[in-house]
């Protein structure tokens, strides 16, 4: 309780960076873990991921197809913690006050959200179809 007590009274000098590498692995973990206690949609898309890789390895994926679905899936995946963080930030300038600027930011950073997860069914079906297809020929 000390540790994670004094990272955050660290935390709240959230102006200067950090000198120390693992107290940045630190900060970055407590980002991810955030974002999955506080984000319905980060969890579905863990979970989408995580059932997309199991279906990678029932289908046995190649080495280029895995990294082209990793590669995706870390896409999303991103693109859902800087959506987080942008929407954050702006909570944090704005407050209770409405902001058409606010919910313009927003909504574009929503919207890259939801471009990468279109993005993602494609490539899966790029990627699963032929291998489904194959499987249900035989």
């Amino acid at each position: 309780m000390n540790k994670k007590k004094s990272t955050l009274n660290k935390r709240g000098q959230s102006f200067k960076t950090s000198k120390n590498f693992y107290e940045s692995l630190n900060y970055a973990y407590t980002g991810i873990v955030y974002c999955f206690k506080y984000s319905r949609n980060f969890r579905i898309q863990i979970l989408c991921s995580l059932i997309t890789i199991f279906l990678g390895r029932l289908l046995k994926l190649n080495g280029t197809e895995s990294i082209v679905i990793l590669a995706t899936i870390f896409s999303v995946l991103i693109l859902e913690i800087l959506n987080t963080s942008i929407e954050s930030l702006v909570d944090l300038v704005v407050g209770n006050n409405y902001s058409k600027l606010a919910k313009i930011c927003k909504d574009c950073s929503a919207a890259s959200v939801l471009i990468a997860s279109i993005n993602s069914i494609f490539v899966a079906a790029y990627v699963f179809f032929p291998k489904i297809k194959m499987i249900l020929l035989t």
